[in-house]
């Protein structure tokens, strides 16, 4: 975050702190063929999906190494199956597209789209949601519900809950609240068979933390509350508590030098060549 002030970075930036688990719970239960649709928060579904952080921070950079160029920025990305977009509700029906497009070429992918609990005030996701349904379409939508669109709570947003919308629409859904990638996977493991088995679409809500800012510095909750969440919900704590000392070192140590090499190496990387020929 402290990089946008010294303009290494372009654009805005909307980071995944605190909702890695997810990411990680979801993404480790997908086949290499299946399709994943991010959105804004991409940064962490693309790491988790096995994307290079080097090739992300080169995106971020604007480099010719980045995942696009350095064309697409931070919302924009695509590798193999991976695809995100920052527009806000337009991604559900790209992604149920793409699922009705592979069950009829009788590929048996399961696409996964990633939705925050702002996209669920765009009437679009709920024509998805009826067509996904009606065709038998193999998705999974996942909603990761932080709980604050940008800095508007969901209580101020969303009337009644998520979990009825999909059943509106005959959509099994599952619900957990946890920050524990390993209660993650279980649930996700189990929803992500039904929805291999019967080829049809399935959800699962899972109520995270965010907490970073939206994007760069519009964040009007407490220090308070920020501070409590970090203490209780850090996906990242809660899972190393499980390792050795010596071995979360360690674990520490590698993944450090992996993010600082991995940014140094971008920070050199050449910007894209501009072809001005035939301009007038």
């Amino acid at each position: 975050m402290e990089n946008f002030p010294n303009g290494l970075f372009f654009g805005t930036t909307h980071v995944y702190i605190g909702q890695e688990a997810n990411a990680v719970g979801v993404l480790s239960q997908r086949n290499p063929e299946d399709i994943v649709f991010s959105n804004h928060r991409c940064h962490g579904h693309f790491l988790a999906y096995g994307g290079d952080s080097r090739t992300l921070f080169a995106e971020l950079m604007g480099r010719n190494t980045g995942v696009c160029g350095g064309r697409g920025g931070s919302q924009h990305l695509h590798w193999k199956n991976f695809y995100s977009n920052g527009v806000q509700g337009g991604i559900v029906p790209i992604a149920t597209g793409m699922a009705l497009a592979e069950k009829i070429h009788n590929k048996k992918v399961v696409t996964i789209v990633f939705m925050g609990d702002g996209t669920m005030g765009e009437g679009t996701v709920y024509e998805s949601l009826n067509l996904a349904s009606l065709w038998k379409v193999p998705i999974l939508f996942v909603g990761e519900n932080n709980h604050i669109a940008q800095t508007t709570p969901v209580g101020l947003s969303i009337a009644g809950d998520i979990k009825t919308r999909f059943n509106a629409f005959d959509i099994p859904v599952n619900e957990l609240d946890s920050s524990d990638v390993v209660e993650i996977l279980a649930r996700v493991n189990k929803t992500m068979t039904e929805v291999r088995k019967n080829l049809a679409p399935q959800a699962i809500i899972l109520n995270t933390c965010r907490f970073a800012p939206h994007s760069k510095g519009d964040d009007t909750r407490s220090i308070t509350e920020i501070s409590q969440m970090r203490s209780e919900r850090d996906p990242v704590r809660i899972h190393a508590q499980r390792l050795e000392e010596t071995e979360r070192r360690m674990i520490e140590d590698q993944v450090r030098l992996e993010i600082q090499t991995a940014f140094q190496q971008a920070l050199q990387d050449p910007f894209p060549e501009i072809d001005m020929r035939g301009q007038p």
